[in-house]
């Protein structure tokens, strides 16, 4: 597991990049993400690290030969890491490498950000139980949490395709749907349109088919975490997740944050990971002394909901919740090996979603699912206007970062997304 801490973690590096060093960064040079971006009037893709209000082009820093992110995810975690230091050696202060390190800087305001790679496959998974306890409560009243929860980390495959970049706009889904009352469905635009709060976990290294991962080697495979939002119509949802799960509720649009912060930059943040007393313990497979050591990850996370008039108003939107990653059920490690447990080849690229990740406390939901009770309970902002679903016009921003006492903090940037009329 990548637990160690090292130079690149130290609280007082400090960097020759100014605004890397500002108390507020996402990006100080403890972090070091990795992203893809085009030049203004190019359409070539770099890889660069994104370091304060900055981006590092790696390759024409003659860090790499190559511009193929996916070359780079699947590289061992020791090549990795020796990248790592190199980049952070030339960015801190009094470097011998500014100068070569500067010419290939650009301002993150003046390029355009795109996927970290491109996707191919993605599996989402259900890894809080809060979320699923809260939810199930709508529904099953008396027994929310399904037999299976607590033995076998769940999760679907979804569709890559429609897997936008943060800044993405999209049209309200259309579909069918069923009101309680009516004998037969309706089609048209979804009445019920939601966001989940959810991390993206990006795969490295890949297994050949046929093959498993061990839970001792799980964090091997992967190159790190990104925000995701994994948009959901719920009234479509509910017509057509029986018998097979969710199709066009969720097929529509799903957004992802373009930095990957890498389990190196995440290595002080770290908590041990332990079930609830009474719940079982799981199966050997999912289990590793490591994991149960230091499995969990301290990451404060939060929604941001801007109505248009705010964005008229220049407002920058209103917090509607704050969780943390550490609260989840399952674990990075675990994900991966249970994914992998009969065979199935993960690749570079893949991407795993966390599913939504709530907190204990009602107002700790991730969706507007729980937050407005299933539409019950209209949420207030302080200009007077409610929302129990998202309007036309609504954007989201997730945020998330990490901070303690004794490290840098260190944040995801931004995940934002907005929901545009529905098509005609």
């Amino acid at each position: 597991m990548s637990t160690t801490i090292d130079p690149t973690n130290e609280m007082g590096l400090q960097s020759w990049v100014k605004s890397a060093n500002a108390a507020g960064t996402d990006f100080p040079i403890q972090n070091l993400p990795y992203g893809r971006f085009q030049r203004a009037g190019s359409e070539e893709w770099h890889i660069g690290v994104a370091i304060g209000d900055q981006v590092l082009d790696l390759r024409a820093a003659g860090l790499i030969s190559h511009a193929d992110m996916h070359r780079l995810m699947a590289q061992p975690r020791q090549a990795l890491r020796a990248l790592r230091a190199a980049i952070s050696e030339g960015l801190r202060e009094g470097s011998a490498a500014e100068l070569r390190f500067r010419v290939a800087l650009l301002p993150q305001a003046e390029v355009r950000m795109g996927l970290p790679c491109e996707i191919g496959d993605y599996t989402d998974f259900y890894t809080s139980i809060h979320h699923a306890t809260t939810v199930g409560k709508q529904f099953r009243p008396d027994n929310p949490l399904l037999p299976n929860y607590k033995w076998v980390p769940i999760g679907y495959h979804g569709r890559a395709s429609s897997i936008g970049v943060s800044g993405q706009s999209f049209p309200r889904p259309l579909g069918q749907t069923r009101l309680a009352e009516a004998e037969a469905p309706s089609f048209g635009p979804c009445r019920r349109l939601d966001y989940e709060l959810e991390l993206g976990i990006f795969v490295g290294r890949p297994n050949a088919a046929g093959t498993r991962i061990a839970m001792a080697d799980a964090e091997e495979h992967v190159f790190g975490l990104t925000l995701f939002n994994d948009w959901s119509a719920r009234d479509i949802q509910a017509w057509e997740y029986q018998p097979l799960g969710p199709f066009l509720s969720k097929n529509f649009a799903s957004t992802v944050s373009p930095w990957v912060v890498t389990l190196d930059a995440l290595a002080p943040f770290r908590r041990a990971w332990e079930r609830p007393p009474g719940d079982p313990a799981p199966l050997p497979y999912l289990d590793a002394p490591a994991n149960r050591a230091a499995g969990g990850f301290d990451i404060e996370l939060e929604v941001w909901l801007q109505i248009p008039a705010m964005q008229k108003a220049g407002s920058p939107g209103e917090r509607l919740m704050c969780a943390n990653y550490a609260d989840a059920y399952w674990t990075v490690a675990q994900l991966v090996a249970h994914h992998t447990v009969n065979g199935c080849n993960l690749r570079a690229g893949d991407l795993l979603g966390t599913g939504t990740l709530s907190g204990p406390a009602p107002e700790q939901g991730g969706s507007l699912l729980e937050l407005s009770q299933g539409g019950k309970q209209p949420i207030t902002f302080s200009n007077g206007e409610t929302r129990t679903w998202l309007e036309d016009g609504d954007t989201v921003i997730l945020k998330g970062y990490c901070q303690r006492e004794g490290a840098r903090r260190i944040g995801f940037g931004e995940c934002r997304g907005t929901v545009l009329p529905a098509l005609a």
